[in-house]
C-alpha cells in the first residue's frame, strides 16, 4: 500500500521549515531545508517506495502549534499527531523523548536507562538521530553525559537555540512569588 505525503514549506525563526503530514493530517517529518536530502532518505528509510511525496499543505492546526511553541507557548507541540516507520527500539525512543518537558535536557544514558536499558547509550544515540521529526518529538533536549551540546540534525546553532528559547520561555511561565 502507498501512503501519500504532503510536504510544505514553513517559515521559522531558525529557517526555514519542511513539513511532512500524512493525508490524515498525522505529521510524519520536519526538517529545515538545507537539509532535505536526509529528510528524503529518512522517509526512504522508513517507508521504502511506499509513499508519494507531493507539494501541499499539512494542517493548520500543526502550523498553529509550531508557530505558538515559537512564540512561546512551549506544550503546544504537546497535541501535534506523529507517526513514524522506525523500528520498535526506535518509536520508543521518540516517544520518551516527547516526555521530556520542554526546558529540560537529559543525556543518552539517562534516557537509555528511563527505557530500560541502561547500556544502550549508544542505541539510543543512533535512534536519536534517525528521528524524522525534530523539534516536535525534541531530540534536540538530548545532550551529552557531561552537559555539552552533541549532535543534532539541525545544525548545533539551532539545537542551542531551541534550549535556549525553551529555558527562556520556561523561566517567563514560573510564576514569581510576589504574584503568587
Amino acid at each position: 500500500m502507498t501512503i501519500t505525503l504532503h510536504q510544505e514549506h514553513v517559515a521559522s525563526p531558525i529557517g526555514t521549515m519542511l513539513l511532512v503530514a500524512d493525508d490524515d493530517g498525522t505529521l510524519r517529518a520536519l526538517d529545515f531545508v538545507e537539509y532535505e536530502s536526509r529528510m528524503l532518505r529518512l522517509l526512504g528509510r522508513h517507508y521504502g517506495t511506499a509513499y508519494v511525496l507531493k507539494p501541499g499543505r499539512v494542517p493548520a492546526a500543526v502550523t498553529d502549534a509550531l508557530t505558538a511553541y515559537f512564540d512561546g507557548a512551549l506544550t503546544a507541540l504537546d497535541a501535534v499527531s506523529v507517526r513514524t516507520n522506525g523500528s520498535a527500539f526506535q518509536r520508543r525512543v521518540w516517544t520518551a523523548l516527547r516526555d521530556i518537558p520542554a526546558g529540560v535536557t537529559t543525556s543518552y544514558g539517562r534516557l537509555a536507562a528511563t527505557l530500560g536499558h541502561a547500556s544502550a547509550s549508544r542505541a539510543v544515540g543512533l535512534a536519536n538521530g534517525a528521528n524524522p521529526i525534530g523539534i516536535v518529538v525534541p531530540c534536540h533536549r538530548v545532550i551529552g553525559a557531561d552537559g555539552t551540546l552533541t549532535g543534532y540534525g539541525g545544525g548545533l546553532d539551532r539545537k542551542r537555540w531551541l534550549l535556549d528559547h525553551e529555558a527562556r520561555f520556561q523561566v517567563a511561565a514560573i510564576p514569581s512569588r510576589a504574584s503568587a
